[in-house]
């Protein structure tokens, strides 16, 4: 019997490998602007940031199905098939049409609206066998409500999202910016109620504990992840003259999710035995980066929602810094983590070599976003033109697009040992349960 889950975990696999390509590509044209000009910047961008959303997606949504299958939960496991067919077909029309140069939405969802009706209908199916699986389940742990809170508020949000294709919101800017941040931000958080649902759940299994998904702080952390969905989306629109309600809660709350969710994984690294780090050692390394990640993006989260410095900060690259520290840093750490132990590829030197190589490099491009957004913002801000601002910030492009080919290079050798890995065993891999 086929695996879903395993089917959209190596689909996000797929995915981040050709994210990572579209995005070194991106980064050198950044530098070098004539650099293969049959992929030029404007489609190599949205091909990096749609396929790493994918990538999130993806194997979110593959931890989740591989929960119910391993469980022995699922039920209309077909659904559940057609659900990945329909994610993976109409991902493939998305891809071509940013190759052709058609375009038509706004940021993260740059393609035509017309690929959003799969997309829904799509998500519906996975509602479907995701409620009906879990109805019987007693107790939930937190990770189960995580993923039905995401599965919800990502069908709400990814409909608000389109509310653009109306003239009530396009014909208004303040309007169509405001909701755009505000659906976009909420999406965000509906990724990572998969991603860290799938966090939980993987560091219960190393653990063999499974009174911690069940336990107060875990619950604070699904509490305060759910206001963040409604709120922390509000510190990109200090500047839309919007009610001055919305940016103070924002600011209040933004930051809560990241340091409770850091210290829930610290209190986990602490009730490790040294046989249990031993055994999982490698997804054990992954989940810790997370750990690092997690309060060095806080840190910076604390920072630009800070409305002074916001003026400066806000639409720089800064404010990608943050972004890829999240999607990067901790999102795709926990996946990776979660990947890692649920195919028990835990005793890879190779793993450890590609760790180093991501995190440092990931160091490097963290920085230099944050020092040529800060040095961008004030020279702007100073009256200085945009032309020459870029000439003076040449030395931090040329560090960021380097350390963003290692990092490229890093991510791309693991998942070619993840692929190789899966390819060796692949009947068993696809067809049979490995527990």
């Amino acid at each position: 019997m086929i695996r879903t889950g395993r089917l959209f975990i190596i689909t996000g696999i797929t995915s981040l490998a050709l994210a990572l390509v579209f995005g070194a590509l991106a980064a050198i044209q950044f530098i070098y602007p004539d650099f293969l000009p049959e992929i030029a910047f404007y489609k190599a961008r949205p091909l990096h940031v749609s396929l790493a959303v994918a990538w999130i997606f993806s194997c979110g949504i593959g931890a989740v199905y591989n929960y119910l299958e391993l469980n022995n939960l699922i039920r209309f496991r077909y659904l559940g098939l057609l659900h990945w067919l329909s994610f993976v077909v109409t991902g493939i029309l998305i891809i071509s049409s940013y190759f052709q140069g058609t375009f038509g939405g706004r940021e993260y969802w740059e393609f035509p609206p017309v690929f959003s009706i799969p997309i829904l209908a799509s998500w519906i199916l996975f509602g479907v066998v995701f409620f009906s699986s879990v109805i019987r389940v007693k107790n939930w742990p937190v990770y189960l409500w995580m993923w039905a809170t995401g599965i919800v508020i990502f069908f709400v949000t990814f409909l608000e999202a389109n509310l653009w294709i109306f003239d009530y919101f396009s014909n208004s800017v303040v309007r169509e910016l405001t909701v755009q941040w505000k659906s976009y931000g909420s999406l965000v958080g509906s990724w990572n109620m998969l991603v860290y649902g799938a966090g939980l759940y993987v560091m219960e299994k190393i653990s063999e504990d499974k009174s911690y998904a069940q336990s107060g702080i875990a619950f604070i952390l699904y509490f305060v992840g759910l206001t963040n969905l409604f709120f922390n989306w509000a510190h990109h629109i200090y500047a839309v003259p919007s009610s001055g309600w919305i940016g103070t809660t924002a600011y209040i709350i933004s930051m809560t999710e990241l340091f409770i969710i850091g210290r829930i994984i610290w209190k986990w690294k602490n009730t490790l035995s040294t046989a249990k780090k031993f055994a999982n050692r490698q997804a054990y390394l992954f989940i810790l980066a997370s750990d690092i990640w997690v309060f060095l993006n806080l840190a910076l989260a604390i920072l630009i929602s800070i409305p002074a410095v916001n003026v400066y900060t806000h639409g720089t690259h800064v404010t990608v810094a943050h972004a890829m520290g999240s999607t990067i840093g901790i999102n795709s750490m926990i996946l990776v983590a979660f990947i890692l132990h649920h195919f028990g590829w835990n005793n890879s030197g190779w793993v450890r070599v590609c760790f180093w190589i991501i995190n440092l490099s990931l160091g490097v491009f963290w920085i230099t976003l944050i020092g040529s957004g800060i040095l961008k913002g004030a020279a702007l801000m100073n009256g200085e033109s945009f032309s020459a601002v870029m000439i003076n910030l040449s030395a931090w492009f040329n560090l960021f697009m380097i350390s963003g080919v290692f990092l490229a290079a890093g991510f791309l050798a693991l998942l070619f040992h993840f692929l190789f890995e899966f390819l060796i065993d692949f009947p068993e891999n696809l067809f049979r349960k490995t527990e």
